[in-house]
């Protein structure tokens, strides 16, 4: 491991393009790397900067850790635990959530911007990190690409789900965007609490949307390109921030398909449903336990997640209000590997069901539970719907109904023959079942790349041929960091 004094020693790997055409730099920003972090756009980070490796190109990632025992915005710098020759950096980010602006995480990558000098800024979250990183990585001359897996940009909450005090609907969909919206039905849990301030308190958090919003829009003016995994978050995005169409591009995620290979399901009595993924309400999990405690028979469920508080022990609480014999067919099992899903999940479900109350983008464990031929449950809402043809490939339910949920979980129960032929179609949106492979991502996520940065003014480099400009203010910005970094 190394911090921002030994730098200069990081170990670099010399890369030529596997294709024999230009080999880039590219460096990832995300608000955490698997293992720390393993939610979806964590773990597609990670995949794809494996898979601009193995393409032949250089690869480092600017990310975040939580460590209290650390100064603020300190910088770590690892390595993949598969790939030594991706630089990890972490910067500490321990104390703040809520700000979507923060200079010392822009200080930090200013220093790893200029450590790395990459061709290519490619964002998967600003989340816990910065809205100023779009800025700084264009001044840079950096072509700068957004992938979009959430509605961050246009909701604190990322999830367009409110969550104010005291309203009659909890987790309610939030229709859209809207600054005095957002202040009193999510923002309203950090008011003051003074009843006679409520007015002070909507005026405040209203302006302080505003200011966000408007930070936001500043920042999209220098993102090149947005990448949409799903048609249903381009079509939102676009609407919620008036992003010219032309820039957001519908490119479905890339998996290592060598991880989802030779499935062999452990025999056993009843149909088994799995759960998989974060621990928390927007998931979905709480009416999964309701709808399976409405089924007749000895199917079991098996839910797989790192323990959350206070989360996972809410809903053990509602477990703990099934029947005897629900109850006892209900098993919590850890968070597993990345690598391991098919020994550790896979080899031990029938089915997959996936209940979330958001929108969800392109949850990637429907199409890893589609390629390995288990087919899924989920909501008729969203990305998920774009997924999942209700009796081709697996079932769908009402959105947010643990009563139509439970019934196709029953339908499943009731014809385990019929299940095992939906998940033989797998994937909808190919002839042969299968989902995108890592490799034909990279290449075309490449071949975006290539046609936006021909765009960019050549520059000279002595290690690897890049495109852009170092403005006079990106260089004022490194020399006032040089005692920093």
């Amino acid at each position: 491991m190394y911090h921002r004094n030994s730098w200069k020693n990081v170990p670099k790997y010399d890369q030529c393009s596997e294709t024999g055409g230009i080999s880039v730099k590219i460096l990832e920003v995300i608000h955490g790397y698997p293992p720390l972090y393993n939610a979806g756009s964590e773990v597609y980070t990670q995949t794809i900067a494996r898979g601009f490796v193995k393409a032949g190109h250089e690869v480092a990632v600017f990310t975040r850790e939580e460590d209290p025992y650390r100064p603020d915005f300190d910088i770590r710098c690892d390595h993949d635990l598969q790939d030594p020759s991706i630089r990890v950096y972490y910067a500490n980010h321990a104390r703040s959530r809520d700000r979507y602006r923060h200079v010392g995480m822009d200080d930090a990558f200013i220093s790893v911007l200029s450590n790395e000098n990459p061709d290519i800024v490619h964002i998967g979250h600003l989340n816990h990190i910065s809205t100023g990183i779009p800025e700084i990585a264009a001044r840079s001359g950096a072509l700068v690409v957004y992938t979009i897996h959430d509605f961050w940009l246009a909701c604190p909450r990322g999830q367009f789900i409110q969550m104010g005090l005291g309203e009659p609907e909890i987790w309610k969909l939030c229709p859209g965007q809207n600054d005095l919206r957002c202040a009193v039905h999510c923002m309203s849990r950090m008011w003051g609490g003074v009843p006679d301030k409520k007015e002070d308190d909507i005026a405040y958090w209203t302006k302080w949307v505003e200011n966000r919003m408007l930070e936001i829009q500043h920042q999209i003016k220098h993102i090149d390109l947005f990448i949409a995994p799903s048609k249903h978050i381009r079509e939102r995005i676009i609407t919620e921030l008036g992003i010219d169409p032309h820039k957001v591009v519908l490119e479905p995620y890339g998996f290592d398909i060598s991880r989802l290979t030779g499935r062999q399901r452990v025999q056993e009595k009843g149909v088994v449903f799995g759960y998989i993924g974060r621990i928390n309400a927007s998931k979905g999990i709480d009416l999964l336990l309701k709808a399976f405690g409405k089924t007749k028979s000895d199917a079991q469920l098996r839910i797989y997640g790192r323990d959350s508080f206070p989360d996972s022990s809410a809903l053990r609480r509602i477990e703990r209000g099934l029947e005897p014999d629900r109850r006892s067919r209900i098993k919590w099992l850890p968070e597993y590997r990345n690598e391991d899903i098919i020994t550790s999940v896979f080899n031990h479900i029938d089915a997959v069901v996936v209940p979330s109350i958001w929108d969800e983008n392109s949850p990637l464990v429907i199409q890893e539970a589609q390629q390995v031929g288990i087919p899924v449950i989920t909501a008729d809402h969203g990305g998920m719907a774009e997924l999942v043809e209700n009796g081709v490939n697996g079932f769908l339910f009402k959105h947010r109904d643990a009563n139509d949920l439970a019934k196709q979980l029953q339908d499943a129960i009731d014809d385990p023959d019929h299940l095992i032929c939906l998940g033989k179609r797998g994937y909808l949106n190919s002839k042969d079942g299968n989902i995108p492979d890592i490799e034909g991502h990279v290449a075309r996520m490449m071949n975006l790349f290539e046609k936006h940065l021909s765009q960019k003014v050549l520059r000279n480099r002595s290690d690897v041929i890049c495109f852009g400009g170092e403005s006079d203010e990106y260089k004022s910005s490194i020399r006032s960091l040089e005692n920093y970094i």
